[in-house]
């Protein structure tokens, strides 16, 4: 008689936070500054609707959600926080956000489009200029 029926995972639950790990839920929290931990580039990052997890998602990137591979679409809902849409089929002409995890210079790159290749590529030349200055000192401008 008090069983409810209910048996969805709590936010504290096991399933629960490896659901958030699997779909990429890991970006630092707050007041750490919103930058990927292994290239440095600073990300938009999003509270997820698991709790106490975020997502780091590539700025000023919104692409056509049928050229992103299935569990990289994210979607960000009226209440402000990041949505993986998982494995569902987007609906014709519909947009997302993608996770900076995808095209990060450091991480290992799948087989994806083209499009992701070449975005994997420029954060790598957007990071060098950010942050592998020459050893000597000097500027670039001096040469």
């Amino acid at each position: 008689m008090g069983d409810t029926g209910n048996t969805a995972p709590g936010p504290d639950s096991a399933d629960h936070i490896y659901q958030a790990l699997l779909e990429g839920a890991i970006a630092p929290r707050p007041p750490h500054p919103p930058e990927c931990p292994f290239c440095d580039l600073r990300q938009d990052r999003y509270p997820t609707h698991y709790a106490d997890h975020w997502v780091l998602l590539e700025p000023r990137t919104t692409v056509a959600a049928h050229t992103v591979p299935p569990h990289d679409r994210w979607i960000i809902t009226p209440d402000g926080r990041a949505m993986n849409l998982w494995d569902s089929e987007p609906l014709p002409g519909a947009r997302c956000r993608i996770p900076h995890r995808l095209v990060c210079p450091y991480l290992r790159p799948g087989d994806f489009g083209a499009w992701i290749t070449l975005l994997r590529q420029e954060n790598g030349r957007r990071r060098g200029r950010l942050f592998d200055l020459p050893e000597d000192g000097a500027s670039p401008v001096d040469h």
